[in-house]
């Protein structure tokens, strides 16, 4: 299979790409690289893919470069905005499947910087199907969020939940590339599964994430904000399970005459389905660490909801997904990293 990871130099397509390129998929990793978090992690994650960068990432754009770890992963520095260029590279890869993760991310930061979603997540993303459209693909697999669940009070999550009150831009582009991507599903006959992540962690993660920010200011004796007072519940999932559910999706695109209306759509939850409090992932991380934190209490911040907690049944009976990194674990392990040579932000 030839696949395009977009987001390939992001936490999960990062992953993705590698776990795509040692099963023997013939691999085209995309990523733009902007700067909205530290450059310096996403050139640790292509040098892992074979790539070579270096900290400040300055790589080529539209020059295709080879991996000198996998010999079936290439990558390109292009963003999905730039419609020709990508209408181009569709037209002479011929892809059997796409992963789209490419977006701006951050939902504080879309409260501040609004119109980078819609360039990137809206633009972006009518770029990517019109693409799929006119060069056909077995499938479209794109990554929407636990965001758009927004007020939703009931728990745990379930896809059958209403989805039409978000508290933010980035919620509102995610939902919003769903019923793109369904529309062209309808129209097109595309067959497109929307991945709907919960709240993942683990080495080489986001350094705007609370991972990242409690690791970081834990060891270097900084206190960390814990907001709504710590009175948050998230269903933290750890990376390789995270990549692993993704591709299994992957592999089963869905089929028409077994999906709603006949149109070739699905949507899925992928968490760990086992939620835990904020104050208690916080422990988890002073255990590993060997240190308590210096916390201080905050209220919740604009965009934020209280509880993000999925219903994995559907992913799990339909497409046999099953978590197997248990918190105390993923911790243990994404600390081991963070304390490593690996990791550049230290």
């Amino acid at each position: 299979m030839k696949i395009l990871v977009t987001g390939a130099a992001g936490f999960i397509g990062s992953k993705i790409c590698h776990l795509l390129s040692l099963r023997g998929d013939d691999v085209v990793g995309l990523d733009n690289i902007n700067d909205y978090y530290d450059v310096r992690l996403k050139a640790g994650r292509l040098r892992e893919l074979g790539i070579a960068a270096d900290d400040s990432c300055d790589l080529p754009w539209h020059t295709m470069m080879k991996s000198a770890v996998h010999g079936n992963f290439r990558f390109i520095r292009m963003g999905l905005e730039e419609k020709e260029a990508l209408d181009a590279l569709f037209a002479s890869e011929h892809f059997d499947k796409v992963v789209n993760l490419a977006a701006q991310a951050g939902v504080r930061y879309s409260i501040t910087n609004p119109y980078a979603y819609l360039t990137s997540n809206l633009v972006g993303f009518l770029n990517i199907l019109e693409a799929c459209r006119n060069n056909p693909v077995q499938h479209l697999l794109f990554a929407s969020s636990s965001s758009v669940y927004g007020l939703n009070s009931k728990a745990p999550f379930s896809e059958e939940d209403k989805v039409d009150a978000p508290v933010s831009l980035y919620a509102a582009s995610k939902k919003s590339n769903e019923l793109m991507a369904h529309s062209y599903s309808k129209l097109y006959g595309i067959p497109a599964t929307g991945l709907r992540y919960f709240t993942v962690y683990g080495p080489w993660g986001r350094p705007d994430m609370a991972p990242m920010l409690f690791a970081s200011a834990i060891s270097q004796g900084k206190p960390i904000n814990v907001f709504n007072n710590g009175d948050m519940i998230r269903d933290f999932t750890y990376i390789d399970d995270i990549a692993a559910g993704s591709i299994l999706c992957l592999d089963k695109p869905p089929v028409a005459e077994r999906c709603d209306n006949g149109v070739p759509f699905r949507v899925y939850n992928i968490g760990c389905s086992n939620p835990v409090r904020l104050m208690d992932f916080i422990s988890e991380i002073e255990q590993a660490l060997g240190t308590e934190a210096v916390k201080i209490m905050k209220p919740m911040q604009p965009g934020d909801v209280y509880m993000t907690n999925a219903d994995t049944t559907r992913l799990e009976s339909e497409i046999g997904y099953k978590p197997q990194v248990r918190l105390h674990e993923g911790i243990q392990r994404f600390i081991e990293w963070y304390q490593s040579e690996k990791n550049p932000l230290c």
